[in-house]
């Protein structure tokens, strides 16, 4: 479970996502705002932009900068991926726990948030970000991953469509 996370200023961070596609990942990351205005659609559905974030949801992938976790489920998933460093750990952790138990967004409760989009500003965090995407993709598979898109449109059916 993850509560609402906010910035410091108050403002929602919406971090609950879709299980991405390699393309997710490079729209939001390289593209900018040219990425969001020709793939802004593609770009939506991954960020889960149309869903109301005041209400509780069963969301594919969490932030994992604040979870909640059974240690029952984590007895059964393991723990976090040490082969990560940081970035893509939770997108791990999360898929691996969507496939034995729910994940969810859980809004009642919010926590402030004041470190974001690190490897945005930081060339060496952005390397671990590209190592890591490339570390998930290669564990969980690149484009042809029926588990993903099976995993997505079970938590979030009126999005079902693949990708």
């Amino acid at each position: 479970m993850m509560p609402k996370i906010l910035y410091p200023n108050g403002n929602d961070q919406r971090l609950c996502r879709r299980l991405p596609a390699p393309h997710d990942l490079f729209i939001r990351r390289f593209l900018g705002g040219v990425g969001r205005i020709v793939l802004g659609k593609q770009l939506a559905k991954y960020e889960l932009s149309d869903i109301d974030m005041s209400v509780p949801w069963e969301v594919p992938c969490l932030s994992g900068c604040f979870m909640f976790i059974r240690s029952a489920v984590l007895r059964q998933v393991g723990l976090f991926d040490e082969r990560y460093f940081m970035y893509m750990e939770d997108f791990d952790l999360c898929r691996r726990i969507g496939s034995h138990a729910k994940t969810v967004y859980a809004p009642q409760v919010s926590i402030t948030h004041g470190y974001a989009k690190g490897s945005y500003a930081n060339v060496t965090l952005l390397r671990h970000h590209v190592l890591s995407s490339i570390r998930y993709f290669g564990k969980w598979g690149w484009y042809f991953d029926k588990e993903r898109n099976a995993l997505n449109q079970r938590v979030i059916p009126f999005l079902s469509d693949a990708g």
